[in-house]
């Protein structure tokens, strides 16, 4: 991970590992590379990966990857796995009780796409590194 702007990782279903790798591979890269990145922006990083390998756990059995990647001023978190079924997010419904993953990270990502692949599909959030012209990290 030393002074990369990407990170792979293939996934096993611990979802408090993909975040703890997410918030090191960001911490690592402001620390290196004095990228400013917010700590909403860590935070965002880490509930989006939360949400799309939670995802990954429940409803697509078999391998699966993460890719980060620093993009000029965002992270892009994509999840692969071997399944071809693309999510749908659920109508809202207040009453429901989970399956709010998808809505939630489209709700915080600067830009979402699932799309199928050769083999399975991916999953592509983009969270900002700042949140406006005045945030330190």
């Amino acid at each position: 991970m030393n002074g990369e702007r990407e990170f792979t990782v293939a996934l096993d279903g611990d979802i408090a590992k993909a975040r703890h790798l997410a918030a090191e591979f960001l911490a690592r890269r402001q620390a290196e590379q004095g990228l400013n990145i917010s700590q909403r922006s860590m935070d965002l990083t880490q509930l989006v990966v939360s949400e799309l390998v939670t995802n990954v756990r429940k409803y697509a059995p078999g391998r699966a990857r993460m890719d980060l990647r620093i993009d000029d001023d965002a992270v892009e978190v994509t999840v692969w796995d071997s399944d071809p079924v693309l999510p749908v997010a659920r109508a809202a419904d207040a009453g429901r009780v989970g399956q709010h993953g998808l809505e939630i990270v489209k709700a915080v990502a600067q830009d979402f796409e699932a799309r199928r692949e050769p083999v399975g599909k991916s999953i592509t959030a983009r969270v900002a590194l700042m949140d406006g012209p005045d945030d330190r990290p």
